[in-house]
């Protein structure tokens, strides 16, 4: 078994180091360790497997998702949030800064990407936030962390992926990660709170006269929230008003986001054509990661490779806890090197029989993997979030790096808290 595991680490990261696709990559590693290992027909049961997989059902949902976020990225809805948000946002300490966490909020529970997210809604509330002379490092810190939230509120790409790899309900992952997602945006709250509180030149004085809007301005804003409001009716009303299965909510959510561009007038052939080929090429870029990682997981598992990896692990005594802990340091250093998407699908088939040998949910586990892959988001080299935020701000990795540093922390604690206190997770789950 230590050969085969040998063999499995030098195929894997001699590649990926050669700089071969992560989708190809996985792949290859699990041929080759069938081809070596084994004796049995690969080529006939390689495009038999190939087919299975991609045309798994629960898959289908995932490239809608990315369809619908394509349309929503050349709509106003970025600028719709804004003004719906910042007369509301002033009532509170640290003012519009509330409007990144808000804002990706309502825009997580839309789009399902961490990526998106912060783009769509960076686009308009960094650049106000900037003009109006807020602090440069808590607005750009600020939309970093809201932006993972992406991944945490449901619809999410990555529970669908989780889903899939796992075999977990995705409905039940969807519905497990609202409380977590919503409590998580109020740690984020309460931190401008408290920082704008504790460094007043954080909000400029200019900014006091938001608290001078009137309740009718408040509530005429409101309207501005309507195609975002419509959006999440459209996904999660259709879902859990029994109406839909999360696949058929993803149609809904891409006819909804249609609709919405059409009435915004940001419908044109040009946009169309960018949204096909936008789709087309982020879809092939996770069919072949989930592909790879599929073919590397039954390879791993017909050579009784995570059975060994968790008879090692169980044998060094660690406590539920412990362990935990010690897989989120894994998952934070992995992210270094990593993408979010190839974390999951390289790692799944090892980890998750340990966590249930721990006697851990793997629901809960759902969303104790996608928090540590929103931590990924957010540190260097490949935090896909500070690649978006340098686009728009043009400010260095290391410095916006160091702006969300306060967001990486409280995320650690966060996840720390749900392992002592699982139910957060599960109690709304258990209620379907």
């Amino acid at each position: 078994m230590g050969t085969i595991v040998a063999a499995a680490f030098s195929l894997l990261f001699g590649m990926l180091g050669a700089g071969i696709w992560v989708g190809l990559t996985l792949m290859a590693t699990g041929v080759l360790l069938l081809a070596i290992f084994r004796n049995i027909p690969l080529e006939r049961l390689l495009p038999q497997y190939t087919w299975n997989i991609l045309t798994t059902s629960e898959l289908l949902a995932l490239p809608l998702f990315i369809i619908m976020g394509e349309l929503l990225f050349r709509t106003r809805l970025s600028r719709s949030l804004f003004q719906g948000l910042a007369p509301w946002a002033g009532l509170l300490p640290g003012r519009l800064l509330h409007v990144n966490i808000i804002g990706c909020s309502i825009f997580a529970a839309i789009s399902g990407s961490s990526a998106a997210t912060t783009q769509v809604v960076g686009r308009i509330s960094l650049t106000e936030l900037l003009r109006r002379g807020y602090d440069r490092r808590i607005a750009i810190g600020s939309l970093a962390g809201a932006g993972t939230l992406g991944f945490l509120i449901p619809p999410s790409n990555i529970m669908i992926i989780y889903g899939v790899l796992g075999e977990v309900s995705i409905l039940k992952l969807f519905t497990a990660g609202f409380i977590p997602g919503f409590l998580l945006a109020g740690c984020f709250m309460a931190w401008i709170m408290i920082h704008s509180r504790l460094v007043p030149g954080l909000v400029p004085e200019s900014e006091r006269d938001l608290r001078r809007a009137t309740w009718r301005e408040r509530l005429a804003s409101l309207r501005e929230l309507g195609p975002a409001v419509f959006l999440i009716a459209c996904v999660l009303g259709s879902m859990y008003g029994g109406i839909a299965t999360p696949s058929e909510a993803a149609a809904v959510g891409v006819l909804g986001a249609v609709l919405v561009g059409w009435m915004q007038g940001a419908l044109n052939l040009s946009t169309i054509r960018d949204v096909c080929l936008g789709s087309v090429q982020t879809c092939s870029m996770i069919g072949i990661i989930v592909l790879g990682a599929s073919i590397l997981g039954n390879a791993s598992a017909f050579l009784g490779v995570p059975r060994a990896v968790a008879d090692f692990v169980t044998g060094l005594g660690l406590s539920p806890f412990m362990l935990m802990m010690a897989l989120m340091a894994f998952y934070i250093l992995l992210g270094c090197f990593l993408d979010g998407f190839s974390m999951i699908v390289m790692t799944l088939p090892i980890v998750l029989p340990i966590v249930k040998a721990a006697g851990f949910d793997p629901i809960w586990f759902g969303i104790f993997i996608v928090l540590v892959v929103e931590m990924a988001q957010i540190t260097p080299p490949v935090g896909f979030n500070l690649f978006v935020i340098q686009g728009l701000t043009g400010e260095g990795l290391g410095a916006i790096a160091r702006y969300t540093v306060p967001y990486l922390l409280i995320m650690i604690a966060f996840t720390a808290a749900l392992t002592v206190f699982p139910d957060i997770v599960l109690w709304l789950p258990s209620k379907i």
